[in-house]
């Protein structure tokens, strides 16, 4: 046998050995199903172990329930940048509030690059402190279900997330994200259950998605930039909305959002934007709503700049943060109230650069009214329900 040849075999097998998937079953790790035996360790034994190898590394989470505590995942010391996260079960939150109490997040992964998760259920048992925050009584602030900081390149497919004790899934800081077939549920009357926060991200894409929570469907705050947001069922929920924005003087902004393709459905708002009635040097710009269907929404077309909850932080102040480069493009169906549209400017910056094109809302059957301040912008097309521009 030539050496020549010995040469290339060897190759070709190193070539083959260093491609293989490597799969971690939490199984192997001490994980039990039935939701009862606390398998936390398991799950970050697994995530250990993927680290440490080079090689693209699958964790595997088999059909059952498999109760967690908070589980944190940190990428700083981990040589893998293709970990996936296979999940045909649930992991399931404690059914006790006060276990993950004010922690934060229940399932968290911090610094990490080239982490995918594919289907599975994330049950976050959020009910009974729902219950405990609308009562009125003293309560923690519950914890998100999935999040991710300071990461890239992420890629989740398939998910559900329900019942979360608050938001379901944030990305805060992270860059290159595709989260699609994503189903969020929560009930329409749960407090401050975001279905997808994004913050301080770019290069995001939310597609073919559907969210039913108590919040916004869709939260886009500061120092967002370049998201593209496509086929979505909203509701119930609170709609998609650009903020709260405007909270500090010096506050990054948003710019070059897409959001097309989306049905809102007995939502409180259509698609909002919303900043606080105080200082900033913020910024809205670039951002396109286009081909919506609303279906007895209530406030189908929003912009709020004088956003002051209970008259609080904010009494007797004027946002400075600057709207511009909005358009309202194809947007159809019925609102819940008169008025459809509303765009409530500031005083102090008003918005400009609004262009409305083929919007056409109906309540009873009749034109909405639309009201506009402090509003700069065109008509380019039918817009036969906005009358203020």
């Amino acid at each position: 046998m030539s050496s020549l040849y010995l040469l290339v075999l060897f190759f070709l097998l190193s070539s083959s050995s260093s491609s293989a998937t490597i799969t971690y079953n939490i199984l192997h790790y001490g994980a039990q199903s039935g939701g009862q035996s606390d398998s936390s360790n398991a799950f970050l034994s697994a995530w250990g172990a993927a680290c440490a190898t080079t090689s693209s590394a699958t964790i595997y989470v088999p059909p059952g329930r498999f109760l967690l505590r908070n589980v944190y995942l940190y990428g700083d010391i981990c040589k893998n940048g293709a970990i996936t996260i296979r999940i045909d079960g649930v992991l399931v939150a404690p059914s006790d509030y006060n276990v993950l109490g004010n922690s934060g997040s229940w399932i968290k992964f911090e610094r990490v690059t080239g982490v995918s998760i594919y289907g599975g259920t994330l049950d976050g048992q959020g009910t009974s402190l729902w219950a405990c925050k609308t009562s009125g009584k003293k309560c923690p602030e519950g914890a998100t279900t999935l999040a991710f900081y300071n990461s890239n390149k992420i890629t989740i497919s398939g998910l559900t997330s329900v019942n979360s004790q608050k938001f379901h899934i944030v990305m805060d800081s992270c860059h290159n994200v595709n989260l699609s077939g994503i189903r969020v549920s929560a009930s329409g009357n749960s407090p401050n259950t975001d279905g997808i926060h994004l913050q301080s991200s770019s290069g995001i894409t939310v597609f073919n998605s559907h969210i039913s929570t108590g919040d916004d469907c869709i939260s886009i705050g500061p120092g967002n930039s370049n998201l593209w947001i496509e086929k979505i069922a909203c509701g119930p929920g609170h709609g998609i909305s650009i903020g709260s924005l405007g909270w500090t003087l010096q506050e990054p902004g948003v710019q070059n959002v897409t959001v097309k393709t989306v049905t809102f459905t007995g939502t409180e708002n259509g698609v909002r934007i919303k900043t606080w009635a105080r200082p900033s040097h913020g910024f809205v710009k670039g951002v396109l709503f286009q081909h919506l269907q609303m279906v007895n929404v209530q406030n189908p077309v929003i912009i709020d700049q004088n956003y002051c909850p209970g008259e609080k932080n904010c009494p007797r102040q004027a946002s400075n943060l600057k709207i511009s480069g909005v358009t309202y493009e194809d947007i159809h169906g019925s609102s819940a109230t008169e008025v459809g549209v509303k765009l409530d400017c500031s005083k102090a910056s008003p918005c400009d650069g609004i262009r409305f094109e083929d919007v056409k809302l109906t309540y009873k059957n009749k034109p909405v009214e639309a009201i506009c301040t402090n509003v700069g912008g065109k008509l380019l097309a039918s817009a036969e329900n906005n009358n203020c521009l």
